[in-house]
């Protein structure tokens, strides 16, 4: 299976994702490279922000229980992700790179911070809270206000919105609780993890294609860097 081949890094890609980052933006979400894999530096006057990592997302287990896994493979997009967003600068997060989409980097970041609190803290545990950038009046503004927005204000909000999402989701008595929106009725905890690891795959493929663009990186996690010992070639 192509996503368990052993890498350098890790015993398997999600090992292997923590392994090996980039410089410039760097996100809690990921943890640091060693020096020796760390390559495409842009210049420093370009880099976007970097962040503290205190929060180091978990690995889902092969065996693991339900709760477990699911939990574990919706922190393997939110890497995902966050990698694709890993050194570049505050205006290669902005760029449009796919005509006629207007997709961004950051734009997506923006939108699945508004998801994960929409869906996690509004929905599941029904907090009063509100939007954090769209409104009634601009229900988009997480895509379409990226011009001006601030890149690590950005970054900030979506990390945090995982944090809480995390902490909600660990404390639930089971994934058999059961909330109701507009639109549906009745949804289980287990069904709205399902459909957060959908919506986060079906935009970590624009991203991807996005970040091609860009410097024609791609996959699930940075490429492995090949380690050379002292007098080989």
């Amino acid at each position: 299976d192509r996503d368990l081949v052993p890498s350098a890094y890790g015993q398997d890609r999600r090992g292997a994702r923590a392994g090996i980052v980039l410089r410039g933006h760097r996100s809690s979400i990921l943890t640091p490279a060693p020096e020796s894999a760390q390559r495409h530096r842009p210049d420093s006057s370009d880099r976007a922000y970097d962040s503290a990592m205190p929060d180091p997302s978990p690995d889902p287990t092969l065996t693991g229980d339900e709760r477990t896994t699911l939990a574990g493979f919706l922190d393997d997009q939110r890497t995902i992700l966050a990698w694709k967003c890993q050194g570049l600068s505050d205006a290669q997060l902005k760029e449009p790179t796919v005509p006629p989409s207007t997709l961004t980097l950051l734009g997506l970041v923006r939108h699945l911070a508004e998801v994960e609190r929409a869906w996690f803290r509004r929905r599941l545990a029904g907090e009063p809270i509100g939007h954090i950038w769209c409104t009634d009046d601009q229900p988009d503004a997480d895509f379409e206000g990226v011009g001006e927005a601030d890149v690590a204000e950005a970054f900030s909000s979506w990390e945090e919105e995982c944090r809480i999402s995390r902490s909600i989701l660990e404390g639930l008595d089971s994934l058999e609780v059961t909330f109701s929106t507009a639109r549906y009725p009745l949804m289980s905890a287990r069904c709205m993890v399902n459909h957060m690891i959908e919506e986060y795959s079906r935009h970590n493929g624009h991203a991807d294609l996005i970040r091609e663009r860009i410097d024609g990186m791609t996959g699930d996690f940075p490429p492995r860097v090949e380690q050379r010992t002292p007098g080989q070639g």
